[in-house]
């Protein structure tokens, strides 16, 4: 992966609207089923809102019911970085762009096969790149 990319908040804020700084630089969550990419079945890859790094594809994306976009897994582990979230007296893992630091979502244990794991995306945070059919 290329080097790490660091940016000052008052640089993110430069670049991302109000809602994807509050999302992912200030690690909020869009209230589930609203987001644009919740009940999306265009084909593409779904890349970081900050830095465009790949990170899903449509391939793995499914319906968990959960109001957030999910995917059973990512395009690497490389592209991901886990870190343990014991907010909200819950104890998740938060999953976050590795290139830049953004936050993404959390990853869950209750997925499906061949995984069984769930990773719950903000759709702020990503930006999906359709493929040409």
């Amino acid at each position: 992966m290329a080097d790490k990319i660091e940016k000052t908040p008052q640089e993110w804020k430069e670049i991302l609207t109000p809602d994807q700084f509050e999302v992912c630089i200030n690690k909020g969550t869009e209230p589930p089923f609203s987001g644009k990419y919740y009940k999306n079945k265009e084909k593409g890859t779904y890349k970081c809102v900050c830095c465009g790094e790949p990170l899903f594809t449509s391939d793995t994306k499914y319906d968990s019911g959960s109001g957030w976009p999910s995917f059973w897994q990512p395009l690497s582990d490389e592209k991901i970085e886990y870190i343990s979230d014991s907010a909200y007296g819950m104890i998740r893992t938060e999953v976050n762009c590795k290139k830049c630091g953004a936050h993404l979502g959390h990853v869950f244990d209750d997925g499906p096969k061949p995984t069984n794991l769930r990773y719950c995306i903000n759709s702020i945070s990503l930006d999906l790149e359709k493929k040409d059919e």
